[in-house]
């Protein structure tokens, strides 16, 4: 009996820290930064699986009989505020879908957003599994030299319907790490459900790589999905928007803000790397490592950028919000096309790898901010 209610303890204790670790920014030493950060991650976004295991841990002490003394029943009042707090954490996931139409409207005209009802079976009891039955992956096409680090995955309708548009997603990880089918994967199998032909790649990375090592791959692939996403139902003269997560973020607003720049298109210079819109996600959006101011997406802000969406947690743990607010202030300044910002509040670092009330009301405004855009440009 004494170990089942150690166990329980246990459990409560666990559930009490990742609360925590969900509602405030931790900093502190490596160690604890590590744990915060790691359990915040998945957690911030799916709180209710933690209220499962407190629920079903505390039901099955008592039919147990092992909440008899008061430290039990201490244990249990614990259980009973840590499930408010998580709820807390699920309601500032819940209020997304407000600050994202609002940010719409405000951006691009009352009644740009649209609203949906959150896919409630996928979110409380699917959150991880992010495949669709009617979307296909293609993986590891080539579309350079870089052996692996140069392989994308395609993501298309089972219909292969003709004449939809294309995402270019990259991942984020340092520029040291990470590949291209861990992040964004509620996003590209959404918009690939419906119809567009999804790409999300690979890149060289750092210390064998740098700087613009990094953007003359996002180059390469932007050229290759003009070249080749219309054998995937893509449309001839497809709307290309370009998004990336944290570093990813950086690479995708250096692409959009350096269209058709020879220096970083050694040996396909002809090729159209344009894009028609961009989607920064919990991005790190300063300069390099090196400090070079011209590789600050907001020191190439310029007249004829593209669309913006920037979103960014207000309780990112690596990337204060001034940072992203900084390259909106710029673009906003010179460019004559609209800069969407939308805080999560909330919202941690890398909000983007499950299918979370957060991430599903963002995906929300990402479709109608591409349905403005697409409009307002008249393509497809």
């Amino acid at each position: 009996m004494v170990l089942v209610a150690v166990g329980y303890l246990m459990t409560v204790v666990l559930a009490a820290l990742i609360a925590v670790f969900c509602l405030v920014r931790i900093r502190g030493p490596k160690p604890l930064f590590y744990v915060s950060y790691r359990l915040g991650l998945v957690f911030n976004e799916m709180p209710f699986l933690v209220v499962y295991a407190l629920a079903a841990s505390t039901a099955l002490a008592f039919a147990e009989g092992d909440i008899e003394t008061a430290a039990d029943r201490v244990a249990v009042g614990a259980a009973a505020a840590s499930a408010v707090a998580l709820a807390v954490v699920a309601r500032r996931g819940m209020r997304t879908a407000r600050a994202v139409r609002l940010a719409l409207d405000e951006a691009l005209g009352a009644g740009t957003a649209t609203r949906r009802r959150p896919p409630l079976a996928r979110i409380l009891l699917r959150p991880v599994f992010r495949r669709r039955r009617d979307v296909r992956r293609v993986g590891n096409l080539r579309y350079g030299d870089g052996g692996r680090r140069n392989l994308l995955d395609l993501y298309h309708h089972r219909a292969r319907p003709e004449g939809g548009p294309v995402l270019i997603h990259f991942h984020g990880g340092h520029y040291d790490q990470g590949r291209k089918n861990t992040q964004s994967l509620p996003l590209l199998y959404r918009l690939a459900g419906q119809g567009w032909v999804c790409i999300s790649a690979n890149y060289r990375l750092r210390p064998a790589f740098s700087h613009p090592d990094h953007l003359i791959d996002a180059k390469k692939v932007i050229a290759w999905a003009r070249e080749h996403a219309e054998e995937y139902g893509a449309h001839p003269e497809a709307a290309v928007f370009v998004s990336g997560s944290s570093a990813g973020a950086h690479m995708a607003a250096l692409a959009a803000l350096t269209p058709n720049e020879p220096r970083y298109q050694p040996g396909f210079e002809e090729a159209d790397t344009s894009v028609t819109a961009a989607i920064a996600l919990n991005g790190y959006l300063g300069t390099y490592f090196d400090g070079d101011p011209a590789t600050s997406p907001a020191h190439l802000a310029r007249a004829d950028a593209p669309p913006f969406l920037i979103a960014h947690g207000d309780l990112d743990e690596l990337v204060e919000t001034e940072n992203p607010k900084a390259l909106a202030t710029a673009l906003r300044s010179v460019s004559t096309s609209p800069v969407v910002y939308v805080e999560l509040r909330g919202g941690h670092h890398a909000f983007d790898l499950f299918h979370s009330f957060r991430f599903e009301a963002l995906i929300d405004g990402i479709e109608d901010f591409a349905a403005w855009v697409r409009a307002e440009k008249r393509v497809v």
